[in-house]
């Protein structure tokens, strides 16, 4: 059962990981296109990052649970 809890982890925290690069490399663009529009792809780029952060938090949690609850 520890595998598993570590492995739900390992996956949250990878996906996570790509989705933050994928989403920084698009704002960065973005802004190099539009300098105009950097407060609003800024702020864009924030909340999507604190969605994603949320989703870590879980699949830790989840794992946690999952390490100790269904040993």
């Amino acid at each position: 059962m520890i595998a598993i809890g570590v492995g739900i982890v390992a996956v949250g925290f990878l996906g996570v990981g790509i989705g933050m690069g994928f989403a920084t490399g698009k704002a960065v663009e973005g802004i190099a296109r539009q300098p105009e529009a950097v407060d609003k792809i800024n702020r864009v780029l924030v909340l999507g990052v604190a969605f994603m952060e949320s989703v870590a938090i879980y699949s830790l949690i989840i794992g946690i649970l999952v390490i100790f609850l269904l040993r």
